[in-house]
Formats: C-alpha cells, sequence, structure tokens
C-alpha cells in the first residue's frame, strides 16, 4: 500500500486557528451577550439562559451535517459555509439582544434566529473540522492533535474575553455592534486564509488502514438508513453514551461548583473567580501532559489514550467524592488543590475523549466518518444543554428537602462522579476498540478483523 499524506504540524496548526476563530464567535454571545442582557438591559436570566440552550439544541442537527459531508467527501466547504453561518449568527444575536431593551419581544426573536444559526454554523465547522483531522492526520499524531485544536479554542475563549472586554468598556450599543461585527470579520479572513490547500482530495482516513471495503453503492443510503447502520455498529453506539454521559458529568458541575464553594466555605466573589482559573490551569495542564504522553509513546497510542480516557473520568470521580466529602465534613479544606486535580482529570479525559473520536470515526463501515462524528457531536451538545441545568436543579431540590448547602451539593457531586464512573465502564474496551496502524492479517476476512479490532463485543 502506498503511504499515505498526511498533515503536517503547520497545517494541524492552521486547522486549530480556525478553531480559535470558532471558540472567538461562540465566547461573545454565551458569555458576553449573556452578562449585557442580565446586568445592562436588566433582562431576566432565563432569557439568555433559554437563548443559550437553543444554540446547544439545534446542534442535534450534527449527524445529519456529518451526513451530508459523507455524501459530498468534502469537508472544506462545510466548514467555510459554517464559519459564515456562525459569524453571521453572532452579529444577529447581538443585534437582537439591543433591540430587546426596545422593542421587547422582537428583539428576543432576532436573538432567538441568531442563537439558533450559532448552532448550526458551530456544529457545520466543528464536525467537519474534526472529521477532517480525523481522516487526515496519523494515528500517533491523533491524540496531540486534539489536544492542541482544543487549547486553541480556548485560548479563543480567553483572547476574545480580553480583548472585547477592553474594547467594550464604556459600554455603548454602537461599541458591542462594532465589537461582534469586526470579531466576525477577522474570524472568516483567518478561516479563509488557514483552510487553503489543507484538504487533499480523495485521501483515504489515515486511521483506516484497515476498514471493510462496501461498493459505491452501498456507501451512499438515505439518512436514516445510514444511521441505523452506524448505531447497529457496537463500537459507535457504546462510544456515543459514553460522550454523553461523561460530558453530562462534566457540564454538571459547572454552574455549581463556585456556589458551593462560596455557600459552604463561605469565599468571596474574587476567591470563587480566582478558583475557577484554578481549574482552568488544571484543564490546560491535563490537555498539555496527555498530549506529550501519546506522542512520546507513539509506538503505544492506542493504550496510553486508553488510560487517559478511563483514568481521567475514574480521578474526576475521586474529585468530586472528595469534593462532597470536604463540604459536608465541616474542616479546613484543602479546596484550591480538590479543584486543581479535578481540572487536570476533566481536561485529559476530554481531549482524550477527542482523541478517541478521532481515532474511531472512520473504523466500521466505508464514508461514514462525518455521521460518526456529528453523531458523538449531538451527544455532547445534549449532555451540555442538559448538564448544566439539571445540576442546579438538583442542587435546589437537595436543598428544599435537606435545607443543609453542604450536604445538597455534595449528594449532587456524588451523583455526578457515579456519571463518571459509569463512563469508564462504557470505555472499559476501548483497548481494543481503538486499532493501531499495523497492517491487518491478509488471510482473515475483513469482517473478523474488524470484531477483533472492536474487541469481539457483541451489540
Amino acid at each position: 500500500m502506498a503511504d499515505l499524506k498526511t498533515l503536517s504540524w503547520l497545517a494541524i496548526f492552521r486547522l486549530g486557528l480556525i478553531q480559535t476563530c470558532l471558540g472567538a464567535l461562540i465566547f461573545l454571545p454565551t458569555n458576553t451577550l449573556n452578562r449585557i442582557m442580565v446586568v445592562e438591559y436588566a433582562l431576566a436570566a432565563s432569557i439568555p439562559g433559554f437563548l443559550i440552550t437553543l444554540h446547544h439544541v439545534v446542534q442535534l442537527a450534527r449527524p445529519y451535517i456529518g451526513y451530508g459531508s459523507d455524501r459530498g467527501g468534502r469537508r472544506t466547504p462545510w466548514i467555510v459555509g459554517g464559519m459564515i453561518i456562525l459569524a453571521t449568527g453572532s452579529v444577529t444575536a447581538a443585534f437582537g439582544a439591543t433591540l430587546a431593551a426596545q422593542l421587547g419581544w422582537i428583539g428576543h426573536v432576532v436573538a432567538a434566529i441568531g442563537y439558533l444559526l450559532i448552532g448550526v454554523g458551530s456544529g457545520a465547522a466543528g464536525t467537519s473540522l474534526l472529521v477532517l483531522l480525523a481522516k487526515q492526520v496519523s494515528d500517533q499524531r491523533k491524540p496531540a492533535a486534539a489536544s492542541l485544536v482544543w487549547f486553541m479554542m480556548i485560548m479563543g475563549f480567553a483572547v476574545t474575553g480580553g480583548i472585547t472586554g477592553q474594547l467594550l468598556d464604556p459600554f455603548s450599543e454602537a461599541r458591542l455592534l462594532a465589537v461582534v461585527g469586526g470579531t466576525a470579520i477577522i474570524a472568516l479572513l483567518v478561516t479563509f486564509i488557514a483552510i487553503i490547500g489543507i484538504e487533499k482530495p480523495d485521501v483515504p482516513a489515515a486511521v483506516s488502514t484497515v476498514k471493510p471495503q462496501l461498493p459505491d453503492t452501498a456507501t451512499k443510503p438515505p439518512f436514516f438508513e445510514a444511521i441505523r447502520e452506524v448505531w447497529a455498529e457496537d463500537h459507535a453506539r457504546r462510544f456515543t453514551i459514553f460522550v454523553f454521559a461523561s460530558m453530562l458529568a462534566y457540564s454538571a458541575q459547572d454552574l455549581i461548583l463556585e456556589p458551593f464553594v462560596g455557600l459552604v466555605f463561605g469565599w468571596t466573589v474574587g476567591q470563587t473567580t480566582a478558583l475557577a482559573g484554578m481549574q482552568h490551569a488544571g484543564m490546560l495542564l491535563g490537555m498539555l501532559a496527555m498530549a506529550v504522553s501519546t506522542y512520546a509513546f507513539k509506538s503505544r497510542t492506542r493504550h496510553v489514550l486508553h488510560l487517559w480516557i478511563r483514568g481521567g473520568c475514574i480521578v474526576s470521580a475521586i474529585a468530586l467524592v472528595m469534593l462532597a466529602f470536604g463540604g459536608m465534613s465541616g474542616v479546613d479544606w484543602p479546596i484550591n488543590l480538590n479543584v486543581f486535580v479535578l481540572g487536570v482529570a476533566n481536561g485529559s479525559f476530554a481531549v482524550a475523549a477527542i482523541g478517541g473520536m478521532m481515532m474511531l470515526a472512520g473504523q466500521g463501515l466505508k464514508q461514514r466518518d462525518g455521521l460518526r462524528m456529528g453523531l458523538w457531536g449531538a451527544a455532547q451538545a445534549i449532555s451540555f444543554a442538559m448538564g448544566g441545568f439539571l445540576g442546579t436543579v438538583a442542587v435546589d431540590l437537595m436543598g428544599l428537602w435537606l435545607n443543609n448547602p453542604a450536604a445538597s451539593y455534595g449528594i449532587v457531586f456524588l451523583a455526578e462522579a457515579a456519571l463518571f464512573v459509569w463512563a469508564a465502564s462504557l470505555i472499559f474496551n476501548i483497548d481494543h476498540q481503538i486499532k493501531d496502524t499495523s497492517a491487518p492479517n491478509l488471510g482473515e476476512p475483513e469482517g473478523v478483523h474488524l470484531k477483533t479490532q472492536l474487541g469481539g463485543i457483541n451489540p
């Protein structure tokens, strides 16, 4: 077999720049506009909460987006088109927010249209970008590449927050629209320049040294038939449930951690904000450690990735149990260290899971890479849409029942820990599911070999 042309680190970095732009365009409506609507415009917090949830829910279209890119065989048009839709949605959402303060429901409708576009655009660009990486990055580089693009997306959040925060003072509607519009234009220009010449035509997935080959006529069935075929693949189904369970546990802690520390330990707003920074620093360290270890031991990439996915989930569960114990013990708990460890575990498992997505996307039926990635992206979107809301509701319900903040938050943390343990059990066979790039046994039927690579798991 001829050597496949895979992406260089420079090309991977260029795709990471697109992820940075994606992060910048998502940050503005989900963070900056959220604060402006609640504080400057004195709207009910539920309004931006609903709009942000809306952008997650619409990403249920990710499987169809992936299916569409599979049929076309190219990801670049979906990346570029998605970024254009995302940029348009960000500007529309900002315009709707300004209208809402003056025209009420008319502005809310415009903002809702904007957030719908944000969901569609981020789903199209994000899904297609990961599929492109999965198809054209070598197996040894996939985990490190996943860490790099995820890190660059977080940098998009951080840089956008820092710069736009300065540009928006003193606040005015004209400044808001100028900042959002300027960010959208810059993001699109960077995307157009970065994507040029990246995608190679008709390059087989780098992961897919071995995969069952079906006739071309059998690779493009209708959408619902295609998704039934993918769902019938045990590794795809198992990984979908894993993504949902782990990301639900991950997102459920997001909105309750700082209030927990403030209520139970009596920390100030400044102290809890600094604690959030500590958690994010831990996440970055976890991402870096995962990337370095998988690349350093690239001859055993799948085994190291397996350890990070399961280990990250287990350590996340332990850290949450310790948070619950610390809150209910009433002792001087090392909360900074506890939250830092939680961040390290969260960051390592999250990027390892993305690396797992990239390695698994090309396994199974031919030309379903985009559909699989879309299915996993939809599972993640659902969990993120549900996680924060369910976490806060669970704390409120426990509070009504127990009238004890430490116990209320502790029980919710324990439930999240149980979800992480369940997720780790679901991924137990990932060591068999993620293939090496070694050549197959040519005397072995394709279907038999695939079953062996997937660990011989029965549906």
